[in-house]
């Protein structure tokens, strides 16, 4: 690295012209004249020097995600020629992940069913949305920009109109703290000071001359210090990570759940954060680097379960090759709550097609109904939601 300094954060001082809702006498006399806000850095070409055995243990990680994302070639099932909802399933166990360290939590059952647009909590529906914006970040990722940095929080946050989904914050702040910035654990940069932190950002990201998860280590720290949403900003964040693994190169058919891994001790995680705002990048790029060990470990064990439950169903459904109920199991694994509308429209078949294979999956113990009535029934594959149950609980992440 340059100099610490140079990725220290700076320092100005602002008036406090926000509203003081109801406080304490003392929080009162705290949150009295002007706080102070951060002055991040410009990266863009900005000098690292990381200690070698930080960097020799991110090279190690960056080649188990790569040589995970290779295995994942040669794994059961596959579906039309593609790579098998298991990609899908990776995915959306990562998304979940990402969403719980921000304290939205929500199990693989409410997930499964906020998928199909059924009756479902909030949470739910949250990292229902962070899927989406998941998902959109990795499309884009060969187009990284300022625009798709916007799209992926559109998506994330397309129903929550406090957080101004795909528009930059117009106002301050801060994390921890208090009803205003002056106690605050930290207190990122003005607002107005936002757009033009993003484009140095968005032209980091560009580099090609830094070692790849010591790239997107410091570019999602980077990102996190700027916070330029009113919130949504650490799973935004977080689909930084992906986009830049796919542009890379290193993964092309998954999205490996690093958030996942982050949750093995997020007081570490945050921490490094920390360690980042005061000009040492080392703790965040070890954080990525022991985050993505534990992903690959525990997305290997996801798999293997997967795989051993298609095996399990394959052999257990009498219906023939090629009939419905059968060309449904793939779809299963990724999406293990189904409703007769969603079945239809997945396989592109008749409503009372839609209705036999679900009922000879229920018949071989696949599928459960979880809702009774004549409208809206609902069924889920117990063995999956079991699975991904299982994957959180090895995370540490409450369903």
């Amino acid at each position: 690295m340059s100099g610490v300094n140079e990725l220290s954060v700076g320092w100005e001082r602002c008036d406090w012209a926000g509203t003081d809702g109801p406080m304490s006498r003392r929080e009162r006399a705290q949150s009295r004249g002007s706080y102070l806000a951060s002055i991040p850095p410009t990266i863009a070409e900005l000098g690292f020097d990381v200690p070698s055995e930080v960097a020799a243990e991110a090279e190690d990680a960056l080649i188990e995600i790569s040589r995970f994302d290779a295995e994942l070639a040669a794994s059961l099932p596959r579906a039309d020629g593609e790579l098998a909802p298991l990609a899908v399933v990776l995915l959306r166990t990562e998304s979940a992940s990402s969403s719980q360290i921000e304290g939205v939590t929500a199990g693989a059952k409410a997930l499964a069913i906020a998928t199909l647009n059924a009756s479902a909590g909030q949470n739910a529906r949250l990292v229902a949305a962070n899927v989406e914006a998941m998902q959109k970040a990795i499309d884009l990722a060969d187009d990284l920009s300022t625009d798709s940095i916007l799209a992926a929080h559109r998506a994330l946050m397309h129903d929550q109109t406090y957080a101004r989904p795909g528009q930059f914050r117009d106002s301050q702040v801060w994390i921890g703290g208090g009803p205003t910035p002056h106690t605050a654990t930290f207190v990122p940069p003005r607002h107005d000071r936002v757009p033009a932190l993003v484009a140095d950002l968005v032209e980091f990201c560009k580099r090609t001359d830094l070692p790849v998860l010591t790239h997107l280590s410091l570019a999602h720290a980077q990102f996190e210090t700027i916070h330029p949403f009113n919130d949504g900003n650490g799973r935004t964040g977080r689909t930084l990570v992906h986009a830049m693994l796919r542009r890379s190169g290193v993964t092309r058919r998954l999205t490996v759940p690093v958030s996942a891994g982050l949750l093995t001790d997020t007081d570490a995680y945050f921490a490094a954060l920390g360690a980042y705002r005061d000009g040492d990048p080392a703790p965040i790029i070890t954080q990525f680097s022991r985050a993505s060990f534990a992903a690959v470990g525990n997305g290997r064990e996801l798999v293997t379960d997967l795989t051993v439950i298609y095996e399990d169903w394959q052999q257990n459904l009498p219906s023939r090759k090629g009939s419905a109920a059968r060309r449904l199991l793939p779809h299963l694994l990724s999406q293990p709550a189904v409703t007769v509308a969603h079945v239809q429209e997945h396989l592109a078949v008749s409503q009372p097609a839609a209705q036999r294979a679900v009922d000879q999956l229920v018949d071989a113990s696949i599928l459960k109904q979880i809702s009774t009535g004549k409208r809206d029934r609902a069924w889920i594959a117990r063995d999956v939601i079991t699975a991904l149950d299982n994957f959180a609980s090895r995370t540490g992440r409450r369903s």
